[in-house]
């Protein structure tokens, strides 16, 4: 499994199978009987959620107790929802607007296993309490949006398999329609009883051997998986225009129900699926030839992959009769099939092949199912990892199709080019980790070390702009100073305490300001901030402007030591003190510009002179002369 999206991307273009097989061992441990394990039909495979069992409650203000009744897809997919909005750089206080969330969650089985089982726990807190409280679908996203305070439209969304996928359907038309300016969509699955296997039945959805071959002659059954996913959504305008990081674009989504033209409810139908793939295409300007990758539902069934593949070739024929120019693939044959998750799952995929220019392998795919027929279609599998070589933009489609037969079609392009970051003129950087635990910051300071020494040509600069403005801010804190993001893996990585400064919660912290007097200055002081620092120049520049108008030197020139013998020259009293003065204040408007308030404010020297001015007491021209 992964545990970031990272993870996720490298696991799939490295074709990770994140479904496992067990030992005899662990399935005993589980609770398995040990008669199944000697059952010819006892498949020994499962797709589990790396660290199902944690939560850090803490962190979203439960109570123990409260953790306990909460179902772990409720937990799941609140950590995925925080996650989300940290990785967009939103946290819900940066938007002074509505923030929407639609999703939905599998079969609550929690309550029935390790809820209802405890007769102590029903009997105290009551089983309506138990159920509205932490466990039945209708609170999944409701108690999101109270967890985090998000004001937008709230909308818990059950279409089975297509569920999220539906959910990011309905989130982009309430972003359409302006009732919110930022939305989640997602969903979870968590399989209860966890880490175990199953048993195959011939003839019913399940795989006999553990894997998912999507699209393959040996595809008799899929393998379901646990899994959480959000995608956090804005309009295109917004985001651009706020600097949002931007994965992909979803040019248009479109949702249908297959009604009564199939063999049976639980049936896939050609033509619902293909209706409702023509109609996103039209939506979103598209032929089928603009189309270089679909992801498709591809399950692994020996009777469900040729219906989709056959709905795809119908709808693509509507605008196109070129022959295997696209290719298709399933994230189900890595990390199995995740139910209410799945069409999220899926689209995260795709993001990252349009983002990345890189189409991952399908695994478990030897030769195509026989009732298939790829070479008069627009498709071949992706059976290996391949460099992206179709048109451009990079456009690719996602199918997601609901037992029950909603059915889910997105359209989806590579996103705009990234503005070129503006070159930073600090040398350093100040990097700010926020967290509610000393834990909890630990961990991230890891996290951070790890990513900074994947990534050394990020910009040092963006990591400290999103580390400040796009976290909330806690109550534990650490900050390094680095040049480069070499530098800051390296400092993290060693927590040296003298490089390394962290920080907890004062209440009723007091500031105060300390102006120092003569003696403290040296030639080329405060130079770096001059350069780089814009609010700091130009008060610096403002008091260059009075002091210039008295004397018969040149301020700058020697404040920076550009003229000759200049520490010596800045030994003089009459020279040292206006420039002391000038930097002080200058240094005051740049802190408070950063929100540095002081409460109080002292000074020895000229230094008093300094405070009386930044108080009110001297204008600043009148402080200089």
């Amino acid at each position: 499994g992964a545990r970031s999206v990272d993870e996720y991307w490298k696991n799939l273009v490295g074709g990770v199978e994140s479904i496992r097989f067990y030992s005899d061992e662990e399935l005993l441990a589980e609770g398995v009987a040990r008669e199944h394990l000697r059952h010819p039909r006892y498949v020994k495979a499962a797709a589990p959620l790396p660290d199902m069992e944690m939560f850090d409650g803490e962190f979203f203000g439960f109570s123990p107790k409260e953790c306990a009744i909460l179902d772990p897809q409720h937990r799941h997919f609140l950590e995925c929802c925080w996650e989300a909005l940290e990785d967009a750089g939103r946290p819900p206080e940066s938007l002074d607007a509505p923030i929407g969330i639609f999703g939905g969650c599998g079969m609550g089985s929690y309550f029935y296993f390790n809820l209802c089982t405890n007769p102590d726990l029903v009997d105290s807190v009551g089983m309506f309490l138990l159920r509205h409280t932490g466990n039945d679908k209708d609170f999944l996203v409701t108690r999101a949006s109270h967890v985090l305070d998000l004001k937008g439209p709230a909308v818990n969304v059950q279409t089975a398999c297509s569920t999220s996928l539906v959910a990011v359907h309905y989130a982009m038309q309430s972003l359409m329609n302006q009732e919110c300016d930022l939305a989640l969509a997602g969903g979870v699955t968590i399989e209860l009883p966890h880490r175990r296997g199953y048993f195959y039945k011939e003839g019913e959805i399940l795989s006999p051997d553990g894997h998912c071959h999507a699209f393959d002659h040996r595809a008799q059954g899929t393998v379901f998986g646990s899994g959480a996913g959000v995608v956090v959504l804005r309009r295109l305008a917004d985001a651009i225009a706020d600097g949002d990081p931007i994965h992909a674009v979803i040019r248009a989504t479109a949702i249908n129900n297959d009604g009564a033209s199939k063999a049976n409810y639980l049936a896939p139908s050609v033509s619902g699926q293909a209706a409702c793939i023509v109609e996103a295409h039209a939506l979103a300007d598209v032929t089928g030839e603009d189309i270089g990758y679909v992801e498709c539902h591809g399950t692994g069934t020996y009777l469900g992959d040729p219906i989709e593949v056959a709905a795809l070739t119908q709808a693509f024929a509507q605008s196109t009769k070129k022959k295997q120019f696209c290719r298709i693939g399933s994230v189900k044959t890595n990390i199995g099939h995740l139910d209410t998750a799945a069409g999220v799952a899926s689209l995260i995929k795709a993001a990252l092949i349009v983002k990345n220019g890189v189409i991952p392998p399908s695994l478990s795919f030897e030769k195509p199912n026989p009732t298939i027929d790829f070479e008069t279609s627009p498709f071949a599998v992706a059976d290996r990892k391949l460099e992206w070589t179709g048109p451009t933009p990079r456009i690719a489609a996602v199918n997601s199709l609901g037992v029950g037969g909603t059915n889910a079609h997105a359209v989806i392009q590579e996103p705009p080019p990234a503005p070129a970051s503006s070159a930073s003129k600090r040398a350093h950087q100040p990097l700010v980790l926020c967290a509610r635990s000393r834990r909890s910051l630990d961990d991230l300071q890891a996290k951070m070390a790890s990513f900074l020494g994947e990534n050394p040509d990020v910009s040092l600069g963006d990591v400290a702009y999103t580390l400040f403005e796009g976290r909330r801010h806690f109550d534990f804190r650490r900050v390094i100073s680095a040049r480069d993001a070499k530098e800051a893996a390296k400092i993290f990585a060693q927590n040296d305490s003298r490089r390394v400064a962290t920080h907890s919660k004062v209440d009723d912290p007091k500031l105060v300001f300390l102006f120092p007097g003569g003696g403290a200055q040296y030639a080329g002081m405060a130079r770096g901030l001059y350069e780089s620092e814009p609010v700091f120049r130009a008060k610096v520049d403002e008091g260059f402007g009075y002091l210039g108008k008295l004397v018969d030197w040149d301020p700058k020139a020697t404040m920076f030591g550009e003229i000759e013998d200049a520490d010596r020259v800045l030994l003089q009293p009459s020279v040292q003190l206006p420039l002391l003065l000038i930097t002080e204040v200058a240094l005051y408007e740049l802190f408070t510009s950063q929100g540095l308030k002081p409460d109080a404010l002292m000074g020895h020297s000229m230094g008093e002179n300094t405070a009386a001015c930044v108080a009110g007491v001297l204008s600043f021209e009148h402080a200089v002369g």
